[in-house]
């Protein structure tokens, strides 16, 4: 019989016995539980103190090409690493072998742990972009060989066509989809998109127009297509209109940080500088380096009697067109604050 049972069967024994009796023994359950706690935390205290060694071994393994024997214990290990550097070169290995043993879910995984831990590594962002494009083009396989005449499959062969150019052969393709069932989401957005493209910025988008509407009757959650009504009614000067618009894009999609800039502008150009605010602070709080919205929010400080407002909003708004970023300076064509 083990100790804590020898204690039990004590305590047990002397259920109405002696007080004293009784708060010893129990004293002495607790000491021996403690004991155990700690003896089973020993090892795990003792692996921890050997992990870097361990990992360290695992990341020479990967070097020599041992992925079979590298590769659990770095999975094991990875997210109890604490020293930076060493959960760089580990992530890395797990990434490269589990990438070479086809283990799709835990590359992606660590490809993406790597991308958040180390946004700016070179090396993290070229294997993502190998990785994750080689991973399209193989679903893009899969589709195309399971289910060919699915619209999914129909629509994914549309876009590679615009991506070469060739406008006319995907829009046949789209209103293909179409023709077989008209209420299929995001058809009519794409054909607005090539509408726009062939127009350019002369010709009539009377049609692209349309197209974009009848998306809204199929897809009335449909974001972005909102926001390119909205342009289309901003560009023309028709600001109520393109108010509209924006404000539903802005509510559908409240990450939607250009539909913010898009009704701080049109509320700004038709005089609504007090309602321009809000929409304008959303923005620069979602897009700070872009140095149109700081202008824009300026503006509409400034005409609401914000002066200190609007300085700070102009020198945010210089610091940012100073930025490598920003090269151009978007505040040309538009009115000074004052």
């Amino acid at each position: 019989m083990n100790l804590s049972l020898e204690i039990r069967t004590v305590v047990g024994e002397f259920p109405f016995g002696n007080k004293r009796l009784r708060q010893l023994s129990a004293t002495a359950l607790s000491a021996l539980l403690l004991v155990q706690i700690c003896s089973a935390q020993a090892p795990h205290r003792s692996a921890a103190a050997n992990s870097v060694p361990t990992v360290q071994q695992a990341i020479k393994l990967v070097e020599d090409g041992r992925c079979q024997e590298a590769l659990p214990a770095l999975k094991r290990a990875l997210p109890h690493i604490a020293d930076k550097d060493l959960k760089y070169h580990a992530a890395m290995g797990v990434t490269r072998c589990a990438m070479s043993l086809q283990d799709d879910q835990t590359s992606a995984d660590t490809l993406l742990l790597l991308m958040k831990d180390f946004p700016d590594d070179p090396e993290v962002l070229y294997i993502a972009t190998h990785y994750f494009s080689e991973m399209g083009m193989r679903a893009a396989q899969e589709l195309t060989a399971k289910a060919p005449s699915s619209f999914q499959a129909r629509k994914l062969q549309a876009e590679a066509l615009e991506s070469q150019g060739k406008n006319e052969e995907a829009a046949a393709v789209y209103s293909k989809i179409l023709d077989d069932n008209p209420k299929t989401p995001s058809i009519h957005y794409r054909l607005g998109q090539i509408l726009l493209a062939e127009a350019g910025t002369t010709g009539s988008t009377d049609q692209a127009k349309l197209e974009f509407q009848k998306e809204l009757e199929v897809d009335p959650l449909n974001a972005a297509s909102e926001f390119i009504l909205g342009e289309l009614a901003r560009r023309l000067g028709h600001w109520d209109e393109a108010i509209a618009h924006f404000t539903r894009a802005a509510t559908l999609d409240v990450g939607f940080a250009e539909a913010y800039l898009a009704l701080g502008m049109s509320l700004n150009a038709s005089g609504k500088f007090a309602d321009a605010v809000k929409p304008l602070e959303s923005y620069v709080k979602m897009q700070p380096v872009d140095p149109a919205g700081h202008y824009q929010l300026a503006m509409s400080y400034a005409r609401t009697g914000n002066k200190e407002g609007a300085a700070r909003q102009l020198a945010l708004q210089a610091k940012a067109t100073s930025s490598p970023q920003n090269a151009t300076d978007t505040t040309e064509g538009h009115e000074v604050p004052h």
